[in-house]
């Protein structure tokens, strides 16, 4: 989600009058105005608060937040997980009024977070619990909208707590309907509902139809409810089990339904806690439907979170003064109007003029759906939200993803959304700061040439809580080891930890007799970089190894390459150290191919290696010269020349030397005979074929085994034409192997027993 200091900027989107937006969002809004309208009656009903209050929480979240916001996905209204504090607040304040002045302070309060970036919080909020929530709104929509569907409506429709104002919970309502609760008219439209919408998914032509699946059961529910009304009453829908707005006479019965904020009690205390309590909450949940509602999103836009806050005050603040409920981004209406096919914001300001239009004008019609028909849309929506592919997909991340995930689910489930969130996120803080205990830093066990360093590097950032487990580091540490404590990436340490490091490097680590090295420290912190180990090659380390430790550290090299672990190297230092001399422990004669660089593939710092490169790895006479110089002047213990699978300097000799053509006479390349002619001889054995008819595993075999080949051969021809080579190797002063790279692996196979 960007919070960057460009959240509250409008980002570009389609323009509002953009007819290819339009016909979409028409739609798709008018799907969310349908879903909407009785949640906003349920909530309102669920809060003990005015009916009317939760419609005009609807239209202002819809117009006034739609126009100001720069989601394109998220639909604001009012919010079931501020229905207990809503109910308490009314309470405590003793009048409806009073709560709405704590509806415009806890606004005012909104925009103060989104002017302060207070956005920012949402990049904080683990994926695990953001996730937890679309499940668990997807669970609870199929628990509390089953009873709905089959005619059982005591519950009001939007209220998602696990205790429930009939005094029943979210399963205890659904044994009722074991005992036959049931009204057989809303059980035939439900069914009915959700036979269209699972055909309106499968069959591709309804899919992509104009006319969405949604709006068709509305209808087909509405038609039903006045086809019933000729039945006798077992099948008649009337009372709680329609939509229920409230209907005035006249106009100046509608204008009495709002209600306005008592400015009297600006001196009650309580009143400004309950705008600090309803701003933070409605922050807090925005933010985090917000983020899932992104995360629904087939394009996969980010909403500008601080501008949403912005946007969500400006919508208290309205929505307080003419007598609403607090509003919020809200998962349900967002979630269905992604599935809807939005296309931009359009939809959810659409949706808010649906319900100020039809409010106003035509409540007596809204009042002819029956709540079967909408309880079917939302079960629906439950299983997408709650789909099995996500529980797979997070059991298949890992424990420390899937139990923040489960618990999230479970706590909202069977609490309220407010509170099943922050279990969720405390459990998942748990989770994270058990993980800093755990693995607060990355260690490796490096082999240098002056031998095995302990490597620790720290993180980021370095806190109190990674103290515990870096003095457990140091306790491990063998005496007569080398450790390297690396802070390169480091953009803050706790000065607990560096009290620790300070006393570790002083007093433990010399008693112990353990070499403490120093790398990336920040000047403030008074710990200046110190290397006490060689992680270049020294004239006393070239004296002092083997041809065989050489080549050990050569294969060594080579396993750190292929696993990912290759060494943390301060080339600056090395380019310093090295500048007044060089002492190659070895010099690889590889080939000019770009995918076999041999200081990588071999992981070796500046000045271990002289590197001599001919495409195909042949030996000419100045490549020769070269060589004998790393070994007879420089003092290198190791030759190693190094071949590669599927090499093109390979593959070319073996096509011209099986058909007997000329180097030349092909590609134009007057000196490129003489390497076909260097690696002819090893391929004597198919010389009188054609590599084109074979296979191309065949092929890829052939040219494969004559690298190989190729490489033995160079062995032996710098043994046979080199006096100083020879001699140093008859001395035991050094060694010449053959090697072949695989380009597939990146692994190196040394060879052994090559005789001149």
């Amino acid at each position: 989600m960007n919070t960057s200091d460009t959240s509250l900027q409008l980002e570009s989107q389609p323009p509002l009058t953009s007819p290819s937006t339009w016909g979409r969002d028409l739609i798709s809004g008018g799907v969310v105005f349908l879903v909407a309208l009785p949640l906003c009656l349920g909530i309102a009903l669920a809060s003990g608060a005015p009916l009317f209050s939760g419609l005009v929480a609807g239209i202002v979240g819809g117009i006034v937040v739609g126009l100001i916001s720069g989601s394109h996905t998220s639909v604001t209204g009012p919010a079931a997980g501020l229905t207990a504090i809503v109910a308490a607040q009314i309470a405590l304040l003793g009048s409806f009024e009073a709560f709405l002045f704590a509806v415009v302070l806890g606004g005012l309060i909104q925009i103060g977070f989104g002017i302060a970036r207070g956005g920012a919080l949402s990049a904080f909020f683990p994926s695990s619990v953001v996730k937890g929530l679309l499940a668990a709104i997807g669970v609870i929509l199929i628990l509390k909208q089953i009873p709905h569907l089959l005619g059982h409506d005591t519950d009001p429709e939007g209220e998602m707590s696990f205790s429930q104002p009939d005094d029943e919970n979210t399963f205890s309502e659904l044994m009722t309907l074991l005992y036959g609760e049931i009204h057989i008219g809303a059980v035939v439209i439900g069914l009915l509902s959700i036979a269209v919408l699972v055909l309106w998914n499968k069959v591709d032509l309804l899919r992509k139809s104009v006319v969405p699946g949604p709006l068709i059961v509305v209808l087909l529910g509405v038609g039903l409810t006045l086809l019933f009304r000729t039945f006798d009453g077992r099948w008649l829908l009337e009372g709680n089990h329609l939509v229920q707005v409230p209907v005035a006479e006249s106009v100046s019965q509608f204008w009495g339904f709002l209600r306005f904020p008592d400015v009297s009690v600006w001196n009650n205390p309580d009143v400004y806690l309950a705008g600090v309590t309803i701003a933070i909450v409605a922050s807090l949940e925005t933010l985090l439907n917000l983020e899932a509602v992104d995360k629904l999103d087939t394009r996969q836009r980010n909403s500008p979170a601080s501008r949403e806050l912005v946007a969500q005050g400006v919508g208290n603040t309205v929505s307080g003064l003419i007598g609403g409920l607090p509003v919020t981004s809200v998962i349900v209406r967002g979630s269905v109007n992604v599935s809807a096919g939005s296309k931009s914001k359009l939809s959810a300001i659409f949706h808010g003029i649906y319900l100020l239009v039809c409010v106003a004008m035509f409540p007596m019609y809204l009042n002819l759906i029956p709540l079967s028909a909408l309880a079917a849309i939302l079960l629906v929506t439950g299983f997408k939200l709650a789909s099995p592919a996500l529980f797979k997909q997070m059991w298949q991340e890992g424990r420390y993803q899937f139990i923040p995930f489960i618990v999230t689910l479970l706590s909202i489930v069977f609490t309220d959304l407010l509170i099943g969130i922050l279990i969720g996120l405390a459990v998942s803080v748990l989770f994270i700061l058990n993980s800093n205990l755990r693995r607060p830093i990355r260690r490796i066990v490096e082999t240098h040439i002056d031998g095995d360093v302990t490597h620790i590097e720290l993180a980021n950032q370095v806190s109190f809580l990674n103290r515990a487990a870096l003095d457990k580091v140091f306790n491990s540490m063998p005496h007569g080891s080398s450790v390297l404590m690396d802070a390169t990436e480091s953009d803050y340490i706790d000065p607990d930890v560096l009290s620790l490091i300070r006393d570790f490097k002083h007093k433990v680590a010399p008693a112990r007799n353990i070499r403490v090295s120093l790398r990336g420290f920040r000047k403030k912190y008074q710990l200046h970089d110190d290397i006490q180990f060689a992680d270049y090659t020294t004239r006393e380390l070239q004296d002092k190894v083997s041809p065989e430790q050489v080549l050990e550290i050569l294969r060594e090299g080579n396993r750190r390459f292929v696993s990912g672990n290759r060494l943390s190297r301060d080339f600056g230092r090395q380019v310093h150290a090295t500048a007044d001399g060089q002492n190659p422990l070895a010099v690889v004669l590889s080939c000019i191919d770009s995918r076999v660089p041999a200081e990588l593939v071999l992981d070796v710092g500046l000045g271990d290696i002289f590197s001599v490169r001919v495409a195909g790895n042949v030996v000419g006479t100045k490549s020769l010269g070269s060589i004998e110089y790393g070994v007879g002047v420089a003092g290198a213990k190791l030759v190693v020349v190094l071949g590669h699978t599927r090499c093109g300097a390979v593959t070319s000799s073996v096509q011209l030397v099986s058909q007997k053509r000329n180097a030349e006479s092909e590609t134009g390349c007057q000196h490129l005979q003489a390497i076909v002619e260097e690696i002819a001889p090893s391929v004597s054995a198919i010389a009188n074929g054609s590599i084109a008819q074979l296979t191309e595993d065949e092929q890829e075999r052939v040219v494969d085994e004559v690298a190989r080949r190729n490489v033995e051969h160079t062995v032996r021809a710098i043994l046979k034409r080199s006096d100083v080579i020879r001699s140093a190797v008859d001395a035991g002063r050094a060694q010449v192997v053959g090697a072949l790279y695989d380009v597939k692996s990146g692994r190196i196979e040394f060879f052994d027993g090559v005789q001149a």
